[in-house]
């Protein structure tokens, strides 16, 4: 919950396209001062598309572990079910920024946040594929059946 709030409140005026450009267009101009103000641009854009992505790849983990409660290991249905959430919410936090003058609701957005989250439910996926317990092959031995020595 606390993170979904996190998103909402990331979604108002205050951390419009506006508001942001006035502390990383300044930072990016004294870090790199050859920049051109189109590559400050590009590079303004590129790290709001990336906080998208990642703030619901963040998004999809909690919501994974809170579908997944006290229960070890995985499940698909966990997973689509916390996809589902976090594509959701996604769409909703779009509608919200519709309400917000300085904000614009896209439809890209909300389909770049949900393949963050998709992204986070191909890591936690394979992150359980490659840690379940490897079961030894069974030697040719082992397979018979062998009679009780008398």
């Amino acid at each position: 919950m606390a993170w979904a709030c996190t998103i909402f409140m990331l979604s108002t005026d205050s951390f419009s396209s506006e508001h942001s450009y006035h502390i990383i267009g300044p930072l990016l101009q004294w870090l790199f001062p050859s920049l051109s103000q189109h590559s400050v641009n590009f590079i303004h854009h590129l790290i709001r598309k990336t906080a998208h992505f990642s703030e619901y790849f963040i998004f999809y983990l909690f919501i994974f572990r809170g579908v997944r409660g006290m229960r070890t290991g995985w499940r698909w249905t966990w997973g689509i079910a916390a996809w589902f959430v976090a594509a959701g919410y996604s769409c909703l936090d779009e509608v919200h920024q519709a309400f917000v003058a300085s904000r614009t609701a896209s439809p890209y957005d909300s389909l770049l946040d949900s393949i963050g989250a998709l992204f986070a439910f191909l890591a936690v996926a394979l992150w359980f594929y490659f840690r379940r317990p490897k079961t030894p092959a069974l030697s040719e031995s082992d397979s018979q059946v062998r009679a009780p020595a008398v």
